[in-house]
């Protein structure tokens, strides 16, 4: 009995990935900042041929700023990095929006941020 249950588990595992590459990744600094703050964003992102458009959204309750870079597909740089500048005090979400040349979405991925507000 413990042989057959122990079979489909070793099975599920060698079929499974080991890892799955993410197509777009973000990091945020700081990720603690005093208002008005600069942010600095880097997304990282795979080569690939149907990469068009990085959207970059840093988002509170009260605020929203975005940026869109254009991408040459797979000779796009890997790297892309952008300042939000002044953002004020809030808990943002902070995503990166990768799209491809239809502007449908190919991959997201989101991180937080947190800008004190020097008044409280």
């Amino acid at each position: 009995m413990n042989g057959k249950i122990l079979l489909p588990i070793v099975l599920v595992g060698l079929v499974a990935p080991a890892h799955t590459a993410e197509r777009v990744s973000l990091k945020v600094s700081p990720a603690v900042a005093f208002a008005p703050a600069n942010i600095f964003v880097r997304a990282t992102v795979d080569r690939n041929a149907d990469n068009r458009m990085l959207e970059i959204i840093a988002e509170s309750p009260e605020f929203y700023r975005s940026s869109e870079v254009s991408l040459d597909g797979d000779r796009a740089p890997r790297v892309i990095m952008l300042q939000f500048k002044s953002v004020p005090g809030g808990a943002y979400d902070v995503r990166a929006v990768l799209h491809a040349q239809d502007g449908h979405e190919l991959a997201a991925t989101e991180t937080h941020l947190n800008v004190v507000d020097g008044s409280e």
